[in-house]
């Protein structure tokens, strides 16, 4: 029993590390990837953020349009990547440098919360646009930044919305319906899930 305790171990700790040295694709495989979640037009233009050798969180490209894309973190399976427009950044790097400080999910909603309250964090007073990207971690190559069955969906920002300003539902009633999630609040948003099929392959 204790040699069972002791290879279980090991695999436990060297599956941390796997997860802490996975291999960094390259910056131009980082951004062709990252801006597969930005429209076509707006690819060429856009500030990239992505990683260094060292896993280190950097900027990979200075862009010229309102765009700001994410590459995908190397060190969780699949590929997620997202492109929001410049005015979400200062709320987008608020949360990025919580969770490096390793507050939780919930913790970094409440404290944003209440930096906005507090106007110590200011959201775009006008409706402004995320898109993300993922694929399974069998449709993507990080070594050449191939994709396949990717699956793209859309969130619009608009704080303190709520169904009745804005006229929609709190849920989707069919597929791809837009709906509304975190109403009244700072966060507040419209979602837009289209059907996986008219999204896919990018």
């Amino acid at each position: 029993m204790k040699t069972v305790f002791i290879v279980a171990t090991l695999l436990g700790l060297a599956a941390g590390a796997f997860a802490q040295t996975a291999a960094v694709p390259s910056p131009d495989v980082q951004i062709k990837t990252a801006v597969l979640a930005a429209p076509a037009d707006k690819r060429d233009g856009a500030t990239i953020y992505g990683y260094s050798t060292k896993n280190e969180f950097v900027l990979l490209r200075k862009g010229t349009n309102e765009l700001v894309c994410l590459a995908d973190d190397p060190r969780q399976k699949g590929l997620s990547v997202s492109c929001y427009h410049r005015d979400l950044e200062p709320f987008m790097e608020r949360g990025r440098l919580l969770k490096q400080e390793g507050k939780k999910a919930d913790e970094i909603l409440k404290i944003r919360e209440q930096e906005v309250k507090d106007k110590k964090l200011t959201m775009p007073s006008h409706p402004s646009t995320l898109f993300s990207y993922s694929a399974k971690d069998e449709n993507y190559n990080p070594t050449t930044g191939e994709v396949k069955d990717g699956y793209l969906r859309y969130v619009v920002y608009i704080p303190y919305a709520t169904a009745e300003s804005t006229g929609l539902p709190l849920k989707p009633e069919a597929p791809g319906m837009p709906w509304i999630m975190d109403p009244g609040t700072h966060r507040a948003h419209i979602m837009i899930n289209p059907p996986v099929s008219t999204t896919a392959s990018r």
